[in-house]
């Protein structure tokens, strides 16, 4: 079978390489940059720990390139409201976090700790947007195996042609020339080719904000620690800074700019460094090394169509999105990991049309929901919109948009929290007999907890994802089975038997507990790592109905004909 073409290798094309590879799918990618990346440090990203790990499961070690939050501070005007102790978490090695160092006298903030048994917030994974590339491409390169992943470099699409059983594309630069495919993504970004081959539109706004950026070396008062500043008291700061910090003593600094086109004159940017270094530090001559600057523009846009036919969009030729500066990258990789395992269906086992809409379908709803969430929130906390309207909230509501924005920068909350595949075609219509509340809802990722494998291990349940459909039999008192034993067990041999007959290939794990899951409970899991389903004790048929709906459920009669005659015509 024909290769999946892959046109563009930014961090979303790169991954999607990676993870289809892994699928044991073989991959054309299309790099137009033939290799080479800008290095600038003034364009980060900012991924949750769950979307980082998606890559560490890949074999690119994100995180080694970097370092952990030890916590984060919001203030408005002269006042800290808010101080949040951040955990490294598994990406960044055992242990907790190590706190944070006192408020100064006068700051106290309203609340300096999480609730009492509250989960702990863990430090987002930070680090310049070409380490990541460069870790990605090492990752590719670590393949070694031409066959599974071919990089065609100084190349893109031109045009393309498609018919049942596959795509065509017409490639420039240096190997023009057709090439033949099983399915296309365009990861091509903002302006891109495959997109408009396609004829998809790509409606939204342009420049819904704008941030001054500067990267630069200084000691700052909270060293490891995250700031958010609202409307600090400061002539030349308009509404809000944000200063995030880098490894090797970087920081990366935003200044929200008020609307407008007004272009920021280097002077304007130095004035704005001095006068946010001197407000924290007391110093108005505090020495700093500025390394790099730049001005950040947020468009909100969303593809109108994210499938046609054999032909995907994904990452920012699907979506653009990023009020909070540097997150856009994230839902992007959420659009490979949604997408990897349903074209590694299509092209192993001819997967239903179903599968692969759901692809449009979970991706662009989700990503439409967070934009409508910006588009509706922003105006009223930020700038002139929420200046306008504060007399009218009641009291408390300014705290309120404190938090919304630090948790959208933590990843939580309306503007930063992963999805819910509630309503996906993916998950039966009406809740099968016997399924029971957990923890996690259906459709909303997993708890990361340990679970044993059949081979005795003990691992985490974020490790076993991406490969297969997982089973989970949560069995408190299993820590004291022997490992051998274990698949005979209890529960086990009917559960066995049960995963044994499900129409894709399932891997069944046990976890001595999961959160809100009462002992006996099974547990399907997604290879996105999205719950799928939840049952009291072992219930073969309705284990099944849940895993067909999976997959989409079989193929029409229909969908076999067309390819079969498409197949006689080649």
């Amino acid at each position: 079978m024909d290769p999946v073409i892959i046109a563009g290798a930014g961090p979303v094309g790169l991954t999607l390489a990676l993870a289809l590879a892994r699928h044991e799918v073989p991959v054309v990618l299309f790099d137009e940059s033939a290799g080479t990346e800008e290095n600038r440090l003034a364009r980060t990203v900012v991924l949750r720990q769950d979307t980082a790990a998606l890559l560490e499961r890949l074999g690119c070690r994100a995180a080694a390139r970097t370092a952990p939050w030890t916590g984060w501070r919001t203030m408005r005007r002269r006042q800290l409201v808010r101080q949040l102790p951040l955990d490294p978490g598994p990406l960044f090695g055992p242990g907790r976090g190590t706190g944070l160092p006192g408020a100064r006298d006068g700051d106290r903030p309203e609340s300096d700790s999480p609730d009492e048994g509250a989960a702990a917030t863990l430090s987002p994974v930070h680090l310049p947007q070409y380490e990541l590339t460069r870790a990605l491409r090492g990752a590719l390169a670590a393949i070694g195996d031409e066959d599974l992943v071919r990089i065609v470099g100084g190349t893109r699409v031109e045009t393309l042609e498609q018919d049942a059983r596959g795509v065509t594309v017409r490639t420039s630069g240096a190997e023009a020339t057709w090439w033949r495919g099983s399915h296309l993504v365009g990861c091509d970004g903002p302006r891109s080719t495959v997109r408009k081959a396609l004829g998809v539109r790509f409606p939204g706004r342009t420049a819904v904000e704008r941030h001054a950026v500067a990267v630069l070396r200084a000691e700052l008062p909270w060293p490891g620690e995250a700031l958010l500043h609202r409307s600090p008291p400061w002539r030349s700061i308009d509404a809000e800074v944000t200063a995030r910090p880098l490894p090797r003593g970087l920081w990366r600094v935003d200044w929200l700019l008020p609307p407008g086109r007004d272009l920021v004159t280097p002077d304007a940017l130095l004035v704005r460094v001095r006068d946010t270094l001197g407000g924290w530090c007391g110093d108005s001559a505090l020495p700093y090394e500025l390394l790099d600057t730049g001005v950040h523009t947020v468009h909100h846009r969303l593809a109108r169509r994210w499938r046609v036919g054999r032909a995907f969009l994904a990452g920012d030729a699907a979506h653009l999105l990023g009020a909070l500066g540097t997150q856009g990258l994230e839902e992007g990789l959420r659009d490979v990991g949604n997408l990897a395992w349903k074209l590694s269906l299509a092209w192993h086992h001819d997967a239903s049309e179903a599968l692969l809409d759901s692809y449009q379908t979970e991706r662009r709803g989700a990503v439409g929901a967070r934009l409508r969430t910006a588009d509706q929130a922003l105006p009223q906390v930020r700038s002139g919109g929420w200046r306008a309207v504060r007399r009218n909230v009641l009291p408390g509501g300014e705290r309120g948009h404190d938090a919304l924005l630090t948790d959208g920068h933590l990843g939580s909350g309306p503007l930063g929290a992963p999805p819910v595949y509630g309503r996906s075609s993916l998950t039966p219509a009406a809740p099968p007999e016997g399924a029971v509340a957990v923890g996690t809802a259906v459709g909303a990722p997993v708890a990361d907890v340990p679970v044993t494998a059949p081979d005795g291990s003990v691992v985490t349940l974020r490790e076993r994802l991406g490969r297969e459909l997982l089973v989970v039999l949560v069995a408190p008192g299993t820590g004291v089975w022997e490992r051998r034993h274990w698949m005979r067990a209890g529960l086990m041999p009917r559960l066995a038997a049960s995963v044994s007959t499900l129409p894709m290939r399932t891997e069944l794990l046990v976890a001595e507990e999961y959160p809100g899951a009462p002992a006996h409970t099974v547990l399907l899991v997604r290879p996105d790592g999205h719950l799928a389903a939840a049952l009291s004790g072992v219930r073969p048929a309705e284990l099944y109905t849940c895993a067909d709906a999976l997959r989409g459920g079989a193929r029409t009669q229909d969908e076999v004909d067309r390819d079969a005659e498409a197949t006689a015509r080649r």
